[in-house]
């Protein structure tokens, strides 16, 4: 049991087995649904486009149903804690900004949408002071948009704040 942790479970060894499979027996059959429509069999040419990921698809879906059927064998006394409550806060408090922080790229650019995550992170987990996290979060995109857009002509996404200054 980890410190300050109560110790309660989040998610066991079944739970967590049967989930991932799950997961990935639907993605598995997305990759063998879209190679069928590219077409997934040998041509007089070689093979099609979907030919290949259409196998790859066959043998995720394949794999992920042994896994399956493994989490539903697992015994109740094998059946432990696979992650603690208080551990899931700690991954969640990284993964949920993360995923905003990708979905908010497309709206508001990858330098602002950056600068926000690094202002999140500094403020929120690191308790930095205000001035701080404005010098850093501001110069961090600002030192990206430098390597990559002046020196190195790199394009990344920009957003509306881009296109004001007229960097777009």
């Amino acid at each position: 049991m980890s410190q300050g942790s109560d110790g309660r479970a989040a998610f066991r060894y079944k739970t967590a087995e049967l989930a991932v499979a799950g997961f990935f027996i639907v993605l598995g059959l997305i990759v063998i649904y879209d190679s069928i429509r590219l077409g997934a069999k040998w041509g007089s040419d070689g093979p099609q486009a979907g030919y290949f990921p259409f196998y790859l698809g066959v043998i995720i879906c394949i794999s992920s149903a042994i896994t399956f059927v493994r989490g539903v064998l697992i015994r109740p006394e094998k059946n432990g804690t696979f992650v603690e409550v208080q551990q899931l806060k700690l991954v969640l408090a990284v993964l949920v900004p993360t995923a905003l922080y990708v979905g908010l790229v497309p709206w508001l650019g990858i330098y602002v949408s950056s600068a926000l995550f690094v202002a999140l992170f500094m403020r929120w987990l690191g308790k930095y002071p205000w001035w701080m996290v404005a010098l850093v979060s501001v110069g961090n995109s600002v030192a990206f948009f430098l390597i990559f857009e002046v020196w190195f002509l790199v394009p990344l996404p920009k957003g509306p704040l881009e296109a004001l200054l007229g960097l777009d």
